[in-house]
């Protein structure tokens, strides 16, 4: 889950060097990418056959795990044309307290005191980000950060999908998940993509977020949800706030202010924290 959350960072300090891509073309593209990599990926391991089985009889968790990643995959990359790279990953951190909500009420689980004190601590290091950013803020960064806010909502839905789906009696294999949640962002953003204006130079980059930082991560989320609890998983998705920021920061496209790099510390304590009480308990 850290590598996948590296993978993810990527996505903003790579849309910076696109030169004439804008808005539903980017989410156009990197989506088109992810497809042909997925369909590549998920053939070789499931082959086609048995790859085109498990789409046509993935039943209702499939397909709502599909729209989840259709969301992700479209809001978020339409909020970081509208706002800074800090704003839209500051906004993306409050998935976990979204995450261990629905799992406390969807799946009854019973969360650790350490698990809730990671979120209280992680929630305040948020709150104290997006208060000062959205005092800060015009009106197209607010659009931005609210466009945003659809990615964590989706990934709180996602995470229990997959933790549900992990306890049915019939197991089903949600790894085509993320390929329908492609095909269906390039489906939705392709008309408002259109004229397409990409450069070469722009397509270059594209598909490396389409193969790099999209589909390969997102097939190993796929199976990490498996292996940790829903609220785990969201907290250690964090890391993508932190290195996002610092590659922007380190690439010289953003400055990150004081009160978001104070915030991202308060959530680094909180996932090591938590983390660190898991790994103790586990050598125990």
């Amino acid at each position: 889950m850290v590598a996948v959350t590296a993978m993810w960072s990527i996505a903003g300090v790579v849309t910076r060097q696109l030169e004439a891509a804008r808005s539903f073309e980017i989410t156009f593209w990197r989506s088109f990418f992810t497809v042909i990599a997925l369909v590549i990926l998920l053939g070789r391991l499931r082959g086609a056959a048995p790859l085109w089985r498990s789409i046509v009889g993935g039943g209702r968790p499939l397909w709502i795990s599909g729209a989840c990643w259709a969301v992700m995959f479209t809001a978020f990359m339409v909020a970081l044309t509208m706002t800074t790279v800090a704003n839209v990953l500051v906004t993306m951190a409050s998935a976990p307290l979204m995450t261990a909500l629905i799992a406390r009420f969807a799946l009854g689980h019973r969360l650790a005191a350490r698990t809730w004190t990671a979120i209280v601590v992680a929630g305040a290091g948020i709150v104290w980000m997006y208060a000062l950013e959205v005092r800060a803020a015009d009106a197209r960064h607010v659009l931005g950060m609210a466009v945003a806010v659809c990615v964590p909502i989706a990934a709180a839905v996602n995470w229990t999908v997959l933790q549900r789906s992990r306890g049915a009696p019939i197991q089903r294999d949600l790894l085509p998940a993320v390929l329908i949640g492609a095909v269906l962002s390039a489906l939705v953003t392709l008309p408002l993509a259109l004229p397409l204006a990409a450069s070469p130079h722009d397509l270059g980059w594209l598909a490396l977020l389409g193969v790099v930082q999209l589909a390969i991560p997102c097939l190993m989320s796929v199976a990490a949800g498996r292996a940790l609890n829903a609220p785990e998983a969201a907290l250690l998705a964090l890391l993508e706030v932190l290195m996002g920021v610092a590659w922007a920061w380190l690439g010289g496209y953003e400055t990150p202010a004081v009160h978001v790099l104070g915030g991202g510390l308060l959530v680094l304590g909180a996932l090591a924290g938590n983390e660190a009480l898991a790994l103790r308990r586990v050598a125990r």
